[in-house]
């Protein structure tokens, strides 16, 4: 495999259910023909009216399957060859119809027929009406999709077929392109490691309606997540309340409280060989939070707070072999407190944030860094996108775990 053709030699089953957006689906090929990969095709009955099997099967030099029923290629059965022969099967676009009968095990069409069969990794990319793609129904049918471990290539916001401006648009064809390099490409130099990462911030409950939080985004824990998996590496992200997507390929548990936070942090630890504490939790609580509603004509209430747990902390003192990070977040980026960090909480690594910035860190895509280690000086990094920030951390991370012979 080169950077040129990262699918070469890679047999990808693409599926095109009944959307506007399978206008996009001869590009999307070419692409994948581009990276090296093989390509087949298998349609819905109306998919047709979206995109012509004539332009499928002359770019892709293969039959373009519609009916169960047709006559097969060979003495195979056609929906059980294609299935067997993948690395990966991409549904895309995938509509609300067809994500139903995925999630309810209906196979009526050679598109869902073909998903049953396969023991691949399956991406879904939804496409629909935002009206739609909000419905209780469609969440709950996606919901259930992704506990069987099926990966959610999420829709983008934008303009919509209809012309509402929404959630709903098909992900980018460049975004689908890195989701299947992803999913057929799990031998990265992080293969082998099961990582924990925490993000996002905590929320603490004041009473039934008001809680204490932070500013934090989430971004960086998710683009530490995200970019592990791509390097090949089985992740457990625990994460609280943020606005951002599942990052393909990770196993999300969504928590709100730093109680809960450590307690599911708690259960992956021991099986993880490297632990990522990107999460701001917030550092205290109310030591008796009202059970119904401030009310406010009383005047300001009056509160008591406690120290949260400390989630890296905690973990740390637990270690055996596993490499733990955390993260300091400093006004001014005070390395020496980051070096007291490093000491009290017995970790390999510590990532320094400056908070002081406003052009970097909180709801930023950018991050600039130092990774202060028990040893040797500080490595600054460079303001730059938190994808390269994360990779830079996590090929920090592999080192250590050589180091300590765990690769």
């Amino acid at each position: 495999m080169t950077t040129d053709a990262p699918l070469a030699g890679k047999h990808v089953l693409l599926g095109i259910s009944a959307g506007i957006a399978a206008y996009k689906m001869p590009e999307l090929v070419r692409m994948l023909l581009k990276a090296g990969a093989s390509v087949r095709v298998v349609m819905t009955k109306n998919a047709h009216y979206f995109v012509t099997e004539t332009t499928l099967r002359t770019l892709t030099s293969n039959p373009v399957i519609t009916d169960v029923f047709a006559e097969p290629a060979s003495h195979k059965i056609d929906h059980i060859a294609y299935a067997q022969e993948a690395d990966v099967y991409l549904v895309a676009p995938a509509t609300a119809d067809v994500i139903a009968k995925f999630a309810a095990g209906i196979a009526d069409d050679m598109v869902t027929s073909t998903f049953l069969s396969c023991r691949c990794p399956i991406l879904i990319a939804p496409a629909m009406n935002e009206t739609m793609w909000e419905n209780p129904a469609t969440a709950n049918n996606v919901q259930t999709l992704r506990s069987r471990g099926i990966i959610i290539v999420e829709p983008e916001v934008g303009e919509l077929a209809c012309g509402d401006v929404g959630k709903g648009r098909l992900a980018a064809l460049e975004s689908l392109m890195a989701a299947v390099a992803q999913a057929v490409n799990r031998s990265g130099d992080l293969a082998g490691l099961r990582l924990l990462v925490t993000a996002g911030p905590t929320r603490e409950p004041l009473d039934a309606v008001r809680f204490i939080s932070n500013r934090s985004s989430g971004k960086m824990g998710y683009a530490i997540a995200q970019r592990a998996a791509e390097r090949g590496a089985e992740v457990h992200l625990v994460s609280g309340p943020t606005n951002l997507p599942p990052p393909p390929g990770v196993d999300l548990t969504l928590v709100e409280t730093a109680e809960e936070m450590k307690e599911r942090a708690e259960a992956l630890f021991p099986d993880c060989h490297g632990f990522i504490a990107a999460a701001a939790v917030s550092d205290f609580r109310a030591s008796k939070p009202k059970a119904g509603k401030w009310d406010k004509s009383q005047g300001p209430p009056v509160l008591t707070l406690e120290v949260t747990p400390d989630v890296l902390a905690w973990l740390s003192s637990k270690k055996k072999e596993q490499v733990t990070i955390g993260f300091a977040a400093e006004a001014g980026e005070s390395l020496e407190r980051a070096r007291e960090k490093l000491r009290e909480k017995n970790l390999d690594l510590i990532v320094v944030n400056d908070i002081s910035r406003q052009d970097i860190g909180f709801e930023s895509d950018f991050n600039e860094v130092s990774l202060v280690s028990p040893w040797g000086s500080p490595v600054r990094l460079p303001k730059a996108p938190k994808a390269e920030i994360a990779d830079a951390i996590l090929s920090r991370l592999m080192a250590l775990a050589r180091d300590k012979g765990i690769v």
